[in-house]
């Protein structure tokens, strides 16, 4: 399916998500992305822009370039696992989102949500959300694709200082290498410790 460059084309929309709800170390990334009309559609119009996930590498790195360079603003902020643990995953990752919002050097004018729930405040616009928004909307999946390189990016220092989880290449999720470098060496500082850390 064709993303949509924007819902309403004359008001600054800023597309949020998140990447790593579901890893059992490192932070949870949150990304705000206004694209221009013209930025948007040209993003469209190449076809290449989707959903981080089903994008490889390669082409998310290439396309972090180009939004970085060429979107109206954006923000990415980290949440990370003390946080995490205390207020739960769901409301982090929603903090995270809405400190992306704020971050903006351009205050945006509406917010489009990756999800099915956003709690907002007064000092945001309204919002509307999207399930697999990041699959529809321009803003949404630019946002998806920098929360998800930068967060790849932060993985991959913190594993040479921690490389026994394989954090260069699961960035944190459950996989078997990292369950058992958890058993072998024990949890890092990184990890979340209200996650269950050994279940299958």
């Amino acid at each position: 399916m064709k993303l949509e460059p924007w819902i309403e084309k004359n008001r600054a929309e800023a597309g949020c998500d998140e990447a790593g709800r579901g890893c059992l170390a490192g932070p949870v990334t949150a990304a705000s992305v206004i694209l221009s009309p013209e930025f948007a559609e040209a993003l469209v119009q190449e076809g290449v822009l989707n959903d981080s996930k089903k994008l490889s590498k390669s082409v998310r790195d290439r396309l972090r370039i180009e939004i970085e360079l060429h979107a109206t603003a954006w923000a990415v902020v980290h949440v990370g696992p003390a946080e995490i643990d205390a207020i739960n995953i769901l409301q982090a990752s929603l903090a995270g989102m809405r400190r992306a919002a704020r971050k903006l050097n351009v205050k945006p004018d509406f917010l489009l949500i990756d999800g099915n729930r956003f709690v907002s405040s007064d000092d945001l616009p309204q919002h509307a959300c999207f399930v697999k928004g990041d699959g529809r909307f321009a803003s949404i999946a630019a946002a998806s694709i920098l929360a998800k390189t930068h967060r790849d990016e932060l993985m991959h220092s913190l594993h040479l200082e921690f490389p026994h989880y394989g954090w260069d290449t699961n960035a944190g999720y459950p996989t078997k290498a990292h369950r058992e470098g958890i058993q072998e060496s024990g949890l890092s500082p990184h990890h979340r410790k209200s996650f269950r850390q050994l279940s299958g």
